[in-house]
């Protein structure tokens, strides 16, 4: 069952690529008003710092201009989740869009900044909200790591369907025990995960983004029908996991989850090709979402050993 979503003066979903100055959108996101996430003060820390820093392809430019957003929301060891809401002038539809919850995937992250200044460029009819590294401790640690501070793996971290009874057979069985995917002690036993949990129900999307690597693949969870490409990456449904953000979100809340899967981890796709892939996106969304609707029933695959 969706949570439910507020009347809208519009239920047709007509993609119209507005070309609008990055200063008036950035303005629009900046308002605030309902649906905005929970802002909380962070003394002044610039996260752009440990950002140019650390990830691929990611210039002080680009990371200023994405003007990040503290929210309510910490990691494990304190840090700050920071987010980012652009909003088109008419915006139908809510899509979340989410980096880097696995920390050593550090371009997820990349192509999350990138986009953020896509969406300022191009809105389309959309309410975007980013969350470019929802597992900062991860991210931020040399070398990099799946886990989060606590080694929990949290996109196992979510209360799918007799998570009790399959997350730790899962593990323990199909990953022999691989500590990069423990699901941890209970559902949403972590505050990153709690935090996007939370933020799903205050935000009520009508499309989830997640970006991950490095298996160069497009997957899809939930109703609807799943987009056949996004650039060069082709649709190849990888099978749900006990825990996994598109088991939850997309089966278990009938919420579209389209998951990226970049060719590397490390390096970012070349500036054309993400693009490519953000065009393609605002174009599959324009055929198939339909604010507050669900397309079809979610139709379960079959889990495999990976992801």
């Amino acid at each position: 069952m969706r949570f439910p979503l507020p009347p809208r003066p519009l239920r047709g979903l007509a993609l119209s690529l507005l070309w609008l100055p990055a200063v008036a959108m950035a303005a629009a996101g900046a308002r605030g008003g309902p649906g905005q996430p929970p802002a909380a003060s962070t003394g002044g820390h610039d996260p752009c710092t440990e950002f140019v820093a650390r990830l691929p392809n990611v210039k002080a430019p680009l990371c200023a201009a994405a003007q990040l957003r503290p929210t309510v929301g910490r990691s494990f060891q304190g840090r700050t989740l920071y987010a980012r809401d652009v909003v088109a002038p008419e915006a139908r539809i809510r899509v979340l869009v989410i980096g880097a919850m696995h920390g050593d995937e550090l371009s997820s992250a990349s192509v999350a900044l990138h986009w953020i200044q896509r969406a300022l460029e191009t809105p389309s009819n959309a309410h975007w909200r980013f969350i470019p590294a929802l597992n900062p401790d991860g991210l931020m640690v040399r070398p990099a790591t799946r886990m989060n501070a606590r080694g929990v793996d949290l996109n196992r971290n979510f209360p799918t369907p007799n998570w009790a009874r399959d997350a730790k057979v899962y593990w323990e069985k199909r990953t022999r025990k691989d500590p990069r995917r423990w699901p941890g002690p209970s559902p949403l036993s972590e505050p990153e995960s709690r935090y996007l949990h939370d933020e799903m129900e205050r935000f009520q999307p009508d499309l989830i983004v997640s970006i991950h690597a490095p298996y160069g693949v497009l997957d899809f969870d939930g109703p609807g029908v799943p987009p056949p490409q996004l650039g060069r990456l082709y649709l190849d449904q990888v099978g749900i996991f006990p825990g996994s953000l598109g088991n939850y979100g997309g089966v278990h809340k009938g919420m579209p989850v389209v998951t990226i899967e970049l060719p590397s981890a490390l390096r970012t796709p070349l500036d054309a090709e993400v693009r490519q892939m953000w065009l393609d996106l605002l174009r599959w969304m324009s055929e198939r979402i339909v604010p507050g609707e669900s397309a079809g029933q979610a139709v379960p695959v079959k889990a495999k050993k990976t992801g």
